[in-house]
């Protein structure tokens, strides 16, 4: 029995075929750490790169791409992502120690290569331990944290571009939360430098990162992580928050933690909008009573939902 045609039909009908998994009205709030937003017009996980690069080429330049990792500082506006959101699956993940260094395919999460590294015997990626997220978007977004960055670390990085081109960057320029890629580009793997250690420092230093963690951010809550990026000069991003009087701060169900307050948390059922709106109230009453306006730090993509409840 054949299926019934839709009409119009939808975008999945359209695309390219592949050879990993294409999902229509795919919910992606359950892949975010804040367990809220709304759903892909097309979720795509490829089933490695050819795959990837595949689907890219022969992809209408018209329709709109985004990439997602493991949700860890992102929200998705609750009326959803146009267009075809691609996700690397754990074909993505692998990792290899080298001599003096660890490759990781894009989908591996910083702390595994963290805690890979220091089981071999590699020093330099304990940092890494400490950030939320995947290896792809620790480079694209030159990820940090307890006195080091990717990009000091980054030897290279292959990428797949829009139009399906896929070359190897060894000279890609970063700066502060920030990697300059080109337009559209996905990060596939990366190489980072990583010289031989002493495994009882390594995992000293590990410790004292994952302590420090515990004891001073929301670890165990639905939460996207640092929210807004720490100003070039004076004051923290929490420091700002905190005396703006915003600690504890509550809209709905989203609320400025007590704990650490550059992170929002979502208490349970909080929607995206809720979350995005107490971010920019924290950002509105910290430059009336600062004058600084802060940087979101967490990735915003997707649209708002209508008044009548669509996007």
């Amino acid at each position: 029995m054949m299926a019934a045609k839709r009409f119009p039909p939808h975008l999945i009908d359209t695309l390219p075929r592949v050879r990993g998994r294409l999902v229509a009205d795919a919910p992606l709030g359950p892949l975010t750490w804040f367990r809220a937003g709304g759903a892909a017009e097309v979720l795509f996980r490829p089933a490695d790169v050819e795959d990837l690069s595949a689907f890219l080429s022969a992809l209408d330049p018209a329709v709109p791409v985004t990439v997602i990792g493991a949700g860890s500082n992102l929200i998705v506006r609750d009326g959803g992502v146009a267009g075809v959101v691609i996700r690397l699956p754990a074909s993505f993940a692998r990792i290899t120690v080298e001599a003096d260094g660890i490759v990781a395919g894009a989908a591996a999460l910083d702390l595994t290569v963290a805690e890979t590294a220091a089981e071999a015997g590699r020093r330099g990626l304990a940092f890494l331990s400490g950030i939320p997220g995947t290896i792809g978007g620790a480079v694209a977004m030159n990820a940090g944290a307890y006195g080091s960055d990717t990009g000091a670390v980054l030897d290279w990085a292959e990428l797949v571009l829009r139009d399906g081109a896929r070359l190897r960057c060894a000279d890609l320029a970063t700066s502060y939360r920030r990697t300059d890629l080109p337009e559209g580009a996905i990060v596939t793997a990366a190489r980072l430098r990583a010289p031989p250690g002493d495994r009882a420092a390594i995992a000293e230093e590990m410790a004292g990162i994952h302590t420090a963690r515990e004891a001073t951010q929301p670890v165990r809550a639905r939460t996207g992580g640092s929210t807004f990026k720490n100003p070039p000069l004076g004051p923290k991003a929490w420091e700002l928050i905190d005396r703006a009087g915003c600690r504890g701060l509550r809209l709905g169900a989203a609320q400025v933690s007590e704990k650490h307050c550059n992170f929002l948390i979502n208490l349970g059922g909080a929607t995206a909008a809720e979350i995005e709106a107490l971010g920019e109230e924290v950002r509105r009453r910290v430059a009336e009573a600062t004058g600084v306006v802060l940087e979101w730090e967490i990735r915003r993509i997707g649209r708002p939902l209508a008044a009548g409840g669509g996007p």
